[in-house]
């Protein structure tokens, strides 16, 4: 089993704990972490500055497909972003942690 970490963004601390709890709930996810954060970006060729919540989600590499289509449905953002991050190193204990915890 391959152990991946998903990042998400959310708009508000609320958006995110709501993602976070149905991911844990159905299994999709073994931990996430919720982080607030600052993102610069440019929009409609706008500079935009925004407070958001970042969302580190551990999971089975199987399991991309799965967390995607749910963040899809429960974000409010047109365009989320949905990132995948190989785990390079991790331990045996949380590896097994997740794969317990997870579908």
């Amino acid at each position: 089993m391959k152990a991946v970490i998903i990042q998400t963004t959310t708009s508000s601390k609320e958006e995110a704990k709501n993602i976070a709890e149905i991911l844990i709930k159905y299994k999709l996810a073994a931990c996430i972490q919720l982080k607030e954060i600052e993102s610069i970006y440019n929009w409609d060729d706008k500079l935009c500055c925004e407070r958001e919540t970042l969302l580190s989600i551990k999971t089975k590499k199987e399991l991309f497909s799965k967390v995607k289509s749910k963040i899809l449905e429960l974000h409010s953002y047109d365009i989320p972003e949905i990132i995948e991050l190989d785990i390079s190193n991790i331990s045996e204990n949380y590896l097994k942690f997740i794969k317990e915890n997870t579908i």
